[in-house]
């Protein structure tokens, strides 16, 4: 039988060994830090748990236009309060309870899971180090390295665990922060710092760009950073954090320009880091880049025969759907199923702020680049009759589509529930349908769907 050993229990190793097993493999994954890795443990799931409860505040800040109050009609909805530590309570239940899940199912599917840190000792040996210090060597037809990333520090700007911290260290405050300063604008930044806020919390983010996501669709971003400063953020642009230091309980952020800004807590959104020191990469012949991710190819083969890699250890895209999607590509390709390359233009992603952002296919950048040709609209969502009945005033849905075949190329989706919206988009993308077939297709009335459908409606072309 065919034996495959996977390191790492994240999306990338979990959805890798569910294949593997499936196409009758004997699989072993490796996992030191939990089944379903940082996405479940300390990323993904917490921080869509803790958004989860900030869409209800932010839903409560809107409720009064929608004819809800207090039964004391003199009392503003703010005087609604957060327990934190009810907050990360639940957060934490509710990620050991996934990562047990995904142990049942991976029990049920015959793959044996072995605790313990994985290292390389060549091509087709994995050695696993054990918390008591036993080793165990584990040969292998195939090895597919999962090992993920870690939130990226900086000596000037070292966390503490209590008051300046990542983002897997905030699950631990048991006490609401009086003001919470977020350093990094891009997604991870962003998201926590919008949820904070709506939280309740007084939040400042400090960006060393010139706005806020600066790696997603400029009028989304453009979108999002008017709504966080029309609802009390502080937002710092083209501020580079030089360092952050505690004294007692005030955190201060000091900037290169000369500028601070103290607070009570600091979180520090600076990027991730490869998981992937001390793995016997080298050894075995497996490249890195000059960042220490691992280099792969469309189908996660990395540069030694027999040894694949997937998930945010790779730097591809740091999406738990691409770790899983890269896993499963892996384990089709080795294991002779019918597999079909990695293509980033079809992936869909989704930054869970309030707004939210949805993106999939060609940006509107790469058109601005001249990298693809595209006719463009943008439909705002303030003309859809549920956004109306539903006190929605921001955001938009953007579509993207070839001129002369209208095959759509790309989207983008401002708005309650893009993550949702983003969908038929995607599908269309996927199917390379064309701006004609997405406009026929029925949608509900009322519904905010209607608005990509509307938007497709604007691209069409009569035939001459």
């Amino acid at each position: 039988m065919t034996r495959v050993v996977i390191i790492g229990g994240g999306p990338g190793g979990y959805e890798s060994a569910l294949v593997a097993a499936q196409l009758g493999a004997e699989v072993v994954v490796v996992d030191s830090d939990g089944l379903g890795g940082s996405a479940v443990l300390t990323d993904c799931v917490p921080s869509k748990t803790l958004i989860a409860t900030a869409e209800l505040m932010t839903d409560l800040a809107t409720a009064p236009e929608l004819g809800i109050g207090l039964v004391d009609h003199t009392a503003p909805a703010s005087q609604v309060e957060v327990d934190l530590a009810r907050v990360n309570a639940r957060v934490l239940r509710l990620a050991a309870e996934q990562s047990s899940d995904i142990g049942r199912r991976l029990e049920r599917e015959g793959v044996r899971v072995v605790r313990g840190r994985g290292h390389l000792d060549g091509p087709e040996r994995v050695v696993v180090t054990g918390a008591d210090g036993e080793t165990e060597t584990i040969e292998a037809d195939a090895v597919l390295v999962a090992t993920g990333a870690a939130p990226r520090t900086l000596p000037t700007a070292e966390p503490d665990g209590e008051r300046i911290l990542t983002w897997e260290q905030v699950y631990d405050l048991t006490e609401t922060p009086e003001k919470l300063i977020v350093v990094g604008s891009g997604v991870t930044g962003a998201e926590f710092a919008s949820a904070y806020m709506a939280l309740g919390i007084e939040v400042v983010l400090v960006s060393s760009r010139d706005r806020v996501l600066p790696g997603e669709d400029a009028d989304a971003a453009e979108v999002l950073e008017q709504v966080l400063t029309r609802r009390g953020m502080a937002v710092m642009n083209k501020s580079r954090m030089e360092s952050v230091t505690r004294e007692g309980d005030v955190v201060t952020v000091r900037l290169t320009d000369g500028r601070s800004v103290s607070g009570s807590h600091c979180l520090l959104a600076l990027g991730s880091i490869p998981n992937t020191a001390g793995l016997g990469l080298e050894s075995a012949g497996i490249a890195v880049d000059e960042g220490g991710f691992v280099k792969v190819d469309r189908v996660s083969r990395t540069t030694a025969r027999g040894v694949y890699a997937a998930g945010d250890c790779t730097g591809v895209l740091m999406l738990a759907s691409v770790a899983a999607m890269q896993g499963r590509i892996a384990m089709w390709h080795f294991l002779g199923d019918a597999v079909a390359p990695l293509d980033l233009k079809k992936v869909s992603s989704n930054v869970f702020t309030a707004p939210e952002i949805a993106t999939v296919g060609w940006s509107q950048q790469a058109v601005d680049a001249g990298e693809i040709v595209a006719e463009a609209v943008r439909l705002p969502l303030a003309g859809n009759p549920r956004a109306k009945m539903q006190g929605v005033r921001d955001g938009f849905v953007k579509l993207f589509c070839r001129p002369g075949t209208g095959i759509v190329v790309g989207g983008v989706v401002v708005g309650p529930r893009a993550s949702e919206l983003i969908h038929p988009i995607s599908i269309a993308v996927a199917e390379s349908l064309t701006a004609d077939q997405l406009a026929n297709a029925f949608t509900v009335y009322p519904s905010n769907s209607g608005s990509v459908a509307e938007a497709a409606r604007r691209l069409h072309h009569p035939k001459v």
